[in-house]
């Protein structure tokens, strides 16, 4: 039987609408779970592959399948991590997404998202300086 992955940890912070993320290299491929909230899940996977960018084929881009359970909406918080992480780190990457809370307000929503594209750069700084 072969050890567990090394794992690393980053969030936004320790508050109310904070969100985490944990990473796993599986071999030369990136798993990372992102939770948050008063009852982590799996709500959406993104799985992304690095390409040439259609923009400009020097730079490296990524594409992403996602899929979403019902009723949920972390489909866009796991795809736009996986890109990222995907296209900097030119690998192979899976994000799950699980984050929820009671009656978020439109204020909160905003907050959220900005929490997770603060997410998606300190796992990448974390990952670059693994």
């Amino acid at each position: 039987m072969s050890a567990m992955p090394e794992s690393l940890s980053v969030s936004t912070g320790s508050g109310r609408l904070d969100i985490s993320a944990s990473a796993f290299w599986v071999g030369p491929d990136l798993v990372v779970l992102i939770t948050g909230g008063e009852l982590p899940h799996v709500g959406a996977v993104a799985m992304a592959a690095p390409r040439p960018s259609l923009a400009d084929p020097a730079r490296t881009s990524a594409t992403a399948s996602v899929f979403t359970y019902p009723s949920h909406k972390e489909d866009r918080l796991a795809q736009a991590i996986a890109e990222l992480l995907s296209a900097r780190l030119e690998t192979r990457v899976v994000v799950t997404a699980g984050c929820h809370w009671d009656g978020l307000e439109p204020e909160g929503i905003k907050q959220v998202s900005a929490n997770g594209r603060r997410l998606g750069e300190l796992l990448l700084e974390a990952l670059v300086r693994q």
